[in-house]
């Protein structure tokens, strides 16, 4: 415990020269059952923290009971209510289950994340026996409209075994997974990020699609496969991803 409020403290006095390098600031605090919680989000909220990560949310009703402590700290702190962006964690066999209702119930969630530690603890089972959860968590998020975020990758020396757990998150439909060090970084973004050769597909793709589109036809045909409006809005997606990451990277974020 004492522990726990040192961290506390050094977080909050490191916030503004956070802000100051333009870092998008997002703590992750105490969960909710530990009595931590409140204070964390006492010491945290303000301008200089763009959201907070809450671990082992359970249901819909932890988020509501959240958001309502996040609105009192705005208040005082002078912030608009729902400034304070929420990324969540769904690590239980309860939060499963509930993983929809929990992704769905408020604005301020900009993201879900998956955590394989405590499921696989809570399931009691080996944490590579966790993909049916990986699943759900990932198509709850994305029905929710909210990010859907991996498990970190706890073997930080191998990376290698990293840039495979990464890719076959990327393949379940994970937007990105969490580092716990900072040389894992620069290979989860190279995977999460599109490569030339996906955007150079998805460029011909969407330029074929809309000269379909313009003949009138609702599909075409390239290299073999047949492209359609699904497949069309993908492309654009992936190109759109594209195009934020070259933004970011030019403006040094």
């Amino acid at each position: 415990l004492k522990e726990k409020v040192i961290a506390r403290r050094i977080v909050s006095d490191h916030l503004p020269r956070l802000a100051r390098s333009r870092i998008v600031v997002i703590p992750r605090v105490n969960a909710r059952e530990s009595g931590l919680l409140e204070d964390d989000l006492a010491s945290l909220v303000s301008h200089h923290v763009y959201g907070v990560s809450v671990g082992k949310i359970k249901s819909a009703e932890d988020v509501l009971y959240i958001s309502e402590l996040l609105a009192q700290q705005e208040k005082l702190a002078g912030l608009e209510i729902g400034f304070t962006k929420l990324i969540l964690w769904i690590e239980t066999a309860l939060a499963v289950v509930n993983a929809y209702q929990i992704s769905a119930s408020s604005t301020r969630i900009i993201g879900v994340a998956f955590g394989a530690e405590d499921f696989a603890n809570d399931m009691g089972v080996f944490r590579t026996n966790v993909e049916y959860a990986k699943n759900v968590v990932c198509v709850a998020a994305k029905a929710a409209g909210v990010l859907a975020l991996d498990t970190p990758f706890t073997n930080f020396r191998d990376l290698d075994g990293l840039r495979l757990d990464s890719c076959t998150a990327k393949g379940y439909g994970f937007n990105g997974k969490f580092a716990i060090h900072p040389e894992q970084i620069d290979v989860i973004n190279q995977e999460f990020t599109p490569s030339i050769s996906e955007t150079d597909y998805a460029r011909r793709v969407v330029t074929a699609f809309e000269k379909a589109v313009l003949s009138g036809k609702g599909a075409v045909e390239l290299n073999g496969e047949m492209i359609d409006a699904p497949v069309a809005k993908r492309a654009r997606s992936i190109l759109n991803l594209a195009s934020t990451v070259s933004d970011r990277c030019k403006a040094g974020g």
